[in-house]
């Protein structure tokens, strides 16, 4: 069921703030931050929770599937994805979150085209796994345009996070016009496939959050903004 509520979608990495998440149709939050009681009162307010899903990426203790890099930003080691061992990690993370009652999941760190590529099919084979593990469940991607259009059969929504502006050194901007051009066609390409699009940006003044709606609206993307570490919710109107 496809909640519809004041916002549509909202992304939030903090604890506490069930009262203001609950105006949100669709809810995406880190998986052990919330009790079950928290995620049942979000449920019965409406709202479908999503918990979030690292699938090339792994922030926990020294395991066979981790490659020896590590992503200069959030530190997690990458994965050989095709390895055994972690797709049943994952799955076995995808069982317990939704014995907690999550509604769904939210599939983080698609984008490896560049890096390993070679581990493309081996993540539409995890995603599919995901797919049969939880349906009827929500399943929203970010971004994986390496993974098109194959991953629209297997996904009920994608979200284009950082489509108009983005975090930098000491601030937030907006992309460089050829950059806004390039995410353009990537979103015309997704609203031509059978999912919902959304878009998730990044801001910290009102004049650049509102840019980066504006826009996403003119694609006919729902756009949620935030700071870089998604620990806010903004104020909804009443």
């Amino acid at each position: 069921m496809n909640h519809q509520r004041g916002e549509p979608i909202a992304f939030y990495y903090g604890t506490n703030q069930v009262d203001r998440l609950a105006a949100f149709g669709r809810v995406v939050l880190q998986g052990d931050a919330y009790s079950e009681q928290d995620i049942a009162s979000l449920v019965v307010r409406g709202v479908r929770p999503l918990c979030y899903l690292s699938l090339t990426e792994d922030v926990g203790p020294p395991a066979e599937w981790q490659r020896d890099d590590r992503n200069p930003d959030w530190g997690g080691r990458f994965i050989h994805v095709g390895h055994p061992g972690w797709s049943e990690h994952v799955l076995n993370q995808a069982r317990a979150m939704r014995r907690l009652g999550y509604r769904g999941f939210f599939l983080d760190t698609l984008n490896i085209e560049l890096t390993y590529p070679d581990d493309l099919p081996h993540l539409l084979t995890l995603i599919a796994a995901i797919r049969e593990l939880s349906y009827p469940d929500y399943l929203l991607a970010n971004r994986g345009f390496g993974l098109l259009p194959q991953i629209a059969d297997l996904v009920d929504g994608v979200l284009f996070e950082s489509f108009t502006s983005r975090w930098v050194e000491g601030g937030y901007a907006p992309w460089p016009p050829d950059v806004l051009d390039v995410h353009a066609r990537y979103a015309e390409m997704l609203l031509g496939l059978d999912v919902e699009v959304f878009a998730l940006d990044y801001a910290d003044t009102p004049r650049l959050a509102e840019y980066a709606r504006e826009r996403a609206a003119r694609f006919g993307m729902p756009c949620f903004v935030s700071i870089r570490d998604l620990s806010i919710v903004p104020a909804q109107d009443s």
